[in-house]
């Protein structure tokens, strides 16, 4: 199989590592293949893509959609970033809970998030390309989110020596609950 799909310690979220075939000249892999996801049991729908360029040290998130929530399969094209989710999926035995892994250019890790979690990611490196795919469509209307450091949560954000830099909006997100 060209992919390695990883469960994560809470259900719904799974790393995936694909086959990257390198040389002198550089590197291929295939990001995405339907039928290497349908295969791994990921079938999963995507209807929209999306990428962002940001800094070191920006944090964006913790984002969510309220009532239309989408999965995510979130990579880093170029650069490092550490990436959170957070079950927020009522009834759920881990609601509340996060997971974080580093998704780097160099790796060409990815990180599935299953529809039901709030997710964001701290740039590690000088600069970071950050792409994904979404399972359903953005509604500025239904955009809800978490603040980075609700202690409720707790997500240890790695240290960079210097301030995160965040959205005028997302330093004003709720706490969770």
């Amino acid at each position: 199989m060209p992919i390695v799909v990883e469960p994560c310690p809470i259900e719904g979220l799974y790393e995936i590592c694909p086959k990257v075939f390198g040389d002198s000249r550089g590197y291929f892999f295939e990001s995405y293949s339907r039928r290497d996801f349908d295969a791994a049991g990921l079938t999963m729908g995507f209807v929209q893509d999306n990428q962002s360029l940001s800094v070191r040290g920006v944090l964006r998130g913790l984002h969510f959609q309220k009532t239309r929530p989408q999965g995510k399969l979130v990579r880093v094209i170029a650069g490092e970033v550490f990436d959170v989710a957070v079950d927020i999926r009522p009834g759920s035995s881990t609601l509340g809970k996060w997971h974080g892994l580093v998704l780097s250019g160099e790796k060409q890790n990815q990180f599935y998030i299953s529809p039901g979690f709030a997710h964001g990611f701290l740039v590690l490196s000088e600069s970071a390309v950050f792409a994904y795919k979404c399972t359903d469509f953005y509604y500025p209307e239904d955009e809800g989110g978490i603040i980075w450091n609700d202690p409720a949560i707790g997500v240890v954000w790695p240290g960079l020596q210097i301030d995160y830099i965040l959205s005028e909006k997302d330093k004003k997100l709720p706490c969770f609950g």
